[in-house]
Formats: C-alpha cells, structure tokens, sequence
C-alpha cells in the first residue's frame, strides 16, 4: 500500500475501532478490542496484515494498540476517542502541573463560556505540550489556538485524569476557569 492508502486506512479504522465497529459487522469486547482476523476479514481482502501493522506502527500518535489476547489471538484497539462505550481500564492519575489544547480560533467563545467538553466522545483530550496540542489543533479548519489547561488546580478541586497509552491525556470536563490561550 503506498502512503496514501495507508492514510485512508488509518482513518477507516479510526472510525471503525472508535465509533461503529458495526458498519462492518464487528462487536467490540467491553474493553474496546477486537481480533485481529476478524477486522481483516471485515475489511476484505484489499487489507493485509502487512497493511495494518504498517498502520499501527507508522501512526506518529500511536492511535492503536494491538497484543495477544485470550487463545493467542492477537488484538486490536483505538486508544483513545470513542463514541461507543469502552472501558479502557484506565486509572486516575496526577497530571503535571499544566496539559494543552489545540482546537480552531473559531470555537474560542463557546469553550470560554462553556470550557472543554467531551460532546459525543468519553473524555476531553488534552497535550502534554504546546507543539502536540498545536498539531492537533491543526486538523481543525482556520486558525489554530492553543489553551492551557491549569491541571494542577483542577486535580486539586477534585477533577480526575486519566493518561492513555499513547500518552494523550485525558478528563472529562475543563471548567473555563481553569483555561488560558496559550501564546
């Protein structure tokens, strides 16, 4: 598959393993996997193995995660971003003292009325750093702004975290109190 296919793949399982396993005939385990043969034979035979493995290791967010599961079956889960229910097994954790948020220009007034908040997906997705968040911001459309978050003072109110696999954190909601534009 050259980068392009590779491209729509990754956003074919995206939507897939984030949002409706279904559209294909899949069920997802509570804990968000599935196997590995069965999304291949869902897919059909356009997609190898070769295919997904390039995929999961060439995705820069590490968006995948794939292990062994029961019967030595290997596994395949997003690592975050659902929309259908999932549980990730994830544990609260404390976040550093401040976390990021990439989003377009355009969405300012609603977030600093409203602050983050999760819409259709589990949790807010937040960037260890202003680069990260800034990439991310950048597949909105227009102007990207980055917030910072005030995490220390949120986990200190209270708020839990969570830190995904891929290094994403995540909460369910950030008050606007807690955000600044970052420069």
């Amino acid at each position: 598959m050259d980068s392009a296919a590779l491209v729509r793949l990754s956003r074919r399982l995206s939507y897939i393993l984030r949002h409706d396993p279904g559209s294909v005939g899949l069920a997802l385990d509570p804990q968000g996997w599935v196997a590995v043969d069965e999304l291949l034979a869902a897919l059909g035979s356009a997609v190898s193995r070769a295919d997904l493995d390039a995929v999961v290791a060439g995705n820069d967010k590490r968006r995948y995660a794939i292990r062994v599961g029961p019967g030595d079956r290997d596994e395949i889960r997003a690592s975050q971003g659902h929309s259908v229910p999932v549980d990730l097994g994830l544990a609260a954790v404390a976040p550093p003292p401040v976390l990021f948020h990439g989003t377009s220009a355009a969405a300012l007034a609603s977030i600093r009325a409203r602050g983050l908040e999760r819409g259709g997906r589990h949790h807010v997705h937040l960037s260890p750093d202003v680069t990260t968040a800034r990439a991310v911001g950048r597949r909105r459309r227009g102007p990207v702004a980055v917030l910072t978050v005030d995490a220390a003072a949120m986990a200190a109110a209270g708020h839990r975290f969570y830190r995904s696999a891929n290094g994403v954190w995540l909460t369910d909601h950030v008050p606007p109190e807690y955000l600044r534009t970052s420069p």
